[in-house]
């Protein structure tokens, strides 16, 4: 490696660390990581932005799967990228997933604390073996043994519920018959990707950590009341100007912008719908939510959004239209 290499990457680490020292500061000044006796802030930025992310950037999503399992691949070009984009199954597309040194690996990022993601990704999981194995050209009925890549499942969770840096959640969980010993299970690992949580996964992949600072410092400009639009803006600005994300806040600053936008108006229509569930007495289901919201915004039908967040009787057209 030349020597002028070396001091490149000493001048980055040291911006990044530079760069974390002020985030940290930030939130030290305006409030506790955790945002701990301030008003609880019920706003999320999902998953959108956590994809795009990854999805922009093969490297980064490289560096990710070595800071998760202790590799030093170099060459993104050997991931075979193979999330579910089909538009039967909208409602479980799921946010990345691609194989890798006989591994398949599938990311999910999560705002919400969901003990049923190991369901889920047994859902993921069918839907991808079987498109490899169409794609390898191999039948479920021949007496051959088809190789399988090993299955990594793996949450990433930013939500501001209380969790512990790791948590393993496992399908046998939800099993009713506990004495029986059941002949099925898939194991999650969900990981705290809050800043202030899994530090040392963090400093491994340095846009999971970017990412964590620049969700910290938009929850925090929405704490202090500045409505949405203000807040993402200013958020965006202080990361800029302290190399958080900076290549991607430049080049796609209206797009994530926008995505930010679209993640609030989501949760503020879900919050609207749980309100009405209580004061009417009506329990609605996460995942009938979670359902309707991924399909109007897979259809870009976001004024059929904004519409339902207003209108019950839309909302509920919108229900039975996608069986929901």
């Amino acid at each position: 490696m030349q020597k002028e290499d070396v001091t490149e990457k000493t001048k980055s680490k040291k911006k990044n660390a530079i760069a974390g020292d002020r985030v940290r500061g930030f939130l030290l000044r305006y409030g506790k990581i955790g945002w701990r006796g301030r008003r609880k802030v019920q706003h999320a930025v999902k998953d959108r932005l956590f994809r795009f992310l990854f999805e922009k950037d093969r490297d980064a999503l490289l560096q990710l799967y070595n800071a998760l399992n202790g590799t030093t691949y170099t060459d993104a070009a050997q991931l075979q990228i193979v999330t579910i984009e089909s538009v039967v199954y909208v409602v479980m597309k799921n946010d990345l997933a691609f194989v890798l040194a006989g591994t398949l690996n599938l990311y999910e990022h999560q705002s919400t604390y969901n003990l049923n993601m190991p369901v889920r990704f047994l859902i993921y999981l069918a839907e991808e073996y079987q498109k490899l194995i169409e794609q390898m050209g191999m039948s479920l009925y021949g007496t051959t043994l088809i190789p399988l890549p090993t299955p990594q499942c793996i949450v990433f969770y930013n939500g501001e519920k209380d969790a512990p840096d790791e948590e393993l959640l496992k399908l046998s969980d939800a099993f009713v018959a506990k004495e029986q010993k059941s002949c099925v299970e898939l194991t999650v690992r969900m990981l705290n990707i809050n800043y202030g949580h899994n530090s040392e996964l963090l400093e491994r992949c340095s846009v999971l950590k970017e990412y964590a600072q620049f969700v910290a410092v938009s929850r925090q400009y929405i704490a202090d009341g500045l409505d949405a639009q203000e807040a993402f803006s200013e958020a965006i600005d202080y990361c800029m100007n302290h190399g958080v994300l900076y290549e991607v806040l430049k080049n796609y600053r209206a797009e994530v912008l926008g995505m930010l936008l679209e993640e609030f108006d989501v949760e503020k229509y879900e919050r609207t719908i749980r309100m009405e569930g209580r004061e009417e007495g009506i329990e609605q289901g996460i995942e009938q939510l979670s359902g309707l919201t991924s399909i109007l915004l897979e259809q870009n039908r976001l004024q059929d959004l904004k519409r339902a967040l207003k209108d019950k009787k839309y909302r509920d057209k919108l229900f039975r239209e996608f069986d929901l």
